[in-house]
């Protein structure tokens, strides 16, 4: 057996990633410096995404004959880098936050660090215990970072932070307890946790595994916001800091779809992704037509990025390769979205004021014009809209969509191909109306000027952006832009 060998370098990543989040702990400790604190913590995301790409594919390590706990492959590798690449850019996104005090910066580092360990573990899990262990790893600090800002509006109590926690709470403990009993029928049937070893069970057990991988899956389905596991989503994206949000929408959703491509890949769950990537498509499209919050709408948007993923992964194996390539190029663009939305909202603290009563995302008129004054940030936007759309200039997202619609004919679901590009259409409504809202002015009957300007709110003045938000927001966009021209170098990378 060679589950006495432990090939330390293969799990070089974890290591750095998990030291991250001690260096963070005693930089907060011994110095209590926020800018110490927070690069020692970004340094040590970008130190793990590099050790992932750096260290190629060695041999599997805590092995039983057969069936691997840890498999550091290349597709693993990419998704950890990911993982780091959103944890430093959310880092980037709190940053002006942080640095005025209206966060404790050293736990929400440490909380941040620890996540991306979690998504990291998610990369590389060979078992179904160890993919567990991961997403909680990955979901549990988040629970704190959700109530980090402990009050909200009083016009609006339904966004207060400890409550979008404890909902988030709540609902994650379910949706694993779910999970877990599906991990164990399955155990039960086969005979086996580790991914490579799964499969269709011998005749007798056959039905006890469809009940536990159609468990399994809709355990899972939490994570990614699925419906009717998704009533956590609005309220704790709207609740929680906007970074924070951001990571949820991306981190926490890429580290579902992972456990979810693993586990479809090998069980026959497909009548139960197929129902819930109906369901989640269209009610995440239809309610993000109602939406009048900023954060709220791309929650929406993104319980309906979930349907099409989910919609690739019913096909099981043959559409792991599309919805791995449509999370990643989601993520991506979603970041850029959530960082203009921090961009345009000036830094404010934990505690609201009379001059700072919006220490969240807003509402759509309250960034009516803003792209004027900020022609670069609405050019951003524009772009994550038009991919989140699958229209250009967001070739990313068009060749994600072109990807999942493709690999479902391919497969004959038909169907199900269908269903997507009639959601597609739908979502069009919202995606140009919120891209058009940035270049258009409010109509004042009875006053004509030469200078539409002249008309902005005052709730979008020109402000600087913060030097870590524009960095952050560059290299997303970069990674974007050179993603939509050469999409393959993803998807090979996935694959």
């Amino acid at each position: 057996m060679r589950s006495q060998t432990v090939d330390h370098v293969a799990l070089l990543p974890l290591y750095v990633a998990a030291a991250t989040a001690v260096l963070a702990l005693l930089a907060d400790l011994f110095t209590g410096r926020r800018p110490v604190i927070l690069g020692v913590t970004v340094l040590g995301a970008i130190a793990t995404a590099v050790c992932a790409l750096a260290v190629g594919p060695w041999d599997p390590t805590f092995c039983v004959p057969g069936g691997c706990s840890w498999v550091p492959t290349r597709p693993a590798a990419v998704t950890a880098a990911l993982f780091a690449a959103l944890t430093a850019g959310v880092l980037a996104f709190a940053a002006p936050t942080l640095r005025i005090g209206a966060a404790p910066v050293g736990e929400y580092c440490f909380l941040l660090a620890c996540s991306m360990t979690g998504g990291v573990t998610v990369a590389y899990a060979g078992d179904l215990l160890t993919l567990i262990v991961g997403l909680e790893t990955l979901t549990l600090p988040l629970y704190v970072l959700v109530g980090l800002r402990r009050y909200a509006p009083a016009e609006r109590p339904s966004a207060r932070p400890a409550a979008a926690s404890v909902t988030f709470f709540l609902i994650s403990v379910i949706s694993t307890a779910i999970a877990l009993l599906g991990i164990a029928l399955n155990y039960a049937a086969t005979g086996t946790v580790h991914l490579a070893l799964l499969g269709p069970a011998a005749t007798p057990f056959a039905a006890l595994a469809g009940v536990g991988a159609a468990l399994l899956v809709i355990g899972l389905a939490f994570k990614v916001a699925a419906v009717p596991l998704h009533a956590w989503a609005p309220a704790t994206y709207d609740g929680a800091p906007v970074p924070i949000a951001a990571y949820l929408s991306t981190a926490s959703k890429l580290g579902g779809v992972v456990a979810l491509a693993a586990v479809a890949a090998r069980l026959d769950a497909g009548a139960v992704t197929s129902a819930l990537a109906v369901l989640t498509m269209t009610v995440g499209n239809l309610v993000a037509l109602r939406q009048t919050r900023m954060v709220r709408l791309l929650a929406w948007s993104s319980v309906a990025q979930a349907g099409y993923i989910l919609a690739a992964l019913a096909m099981g194996a043959p559409g792991v390769p599309a919805a791995l390539a449509y999370a990643a190029f989601f993520v991506v663009l979603e970041l850029i979205a959530f960082g203009v939305v921090v961009a345009l909202r000036p830094p404010v603290t934990l505690i609201p004021t009379a001059e700072q009563s919006e220490a969240d995302g807003g509402t759509l008129e309250d960034f009516r014009g803003a792209a004027r004054r900020h022609p670069w940030l609405g050019a951003a936007f524009v772009l994550a809209m038009a991919g989140l759309a699958g229209l250009p200039p967001g070739l990313a997202g068009l060749f994600a969509k072109m990807s999942v619609v493709e690999s479902l004919v391919a497969e004959g679901w038909i169907w199900l191909a269908a269903v997507v590009v009639v959601n597609a259409v739908i979502a069009l409504a919202y995606y140009v109306r919120v891209s058009a809202l940035l270049y258009t002015v409010h109509d004042h009957p009875g006053i004509h000027v030469a200078d539409p300007g002249l008309l902005y709110d005052a709730t979008h003045p020109r402000h600087r952006v913060a030097t870590p938000i524009a960095a952050a927001l560059t290299a997303a966009t970069v990674v974007a832009v050179v993603l939509g021209f050469a999409p393959q170098l993803l998807l090979n990378a996935l694959t």
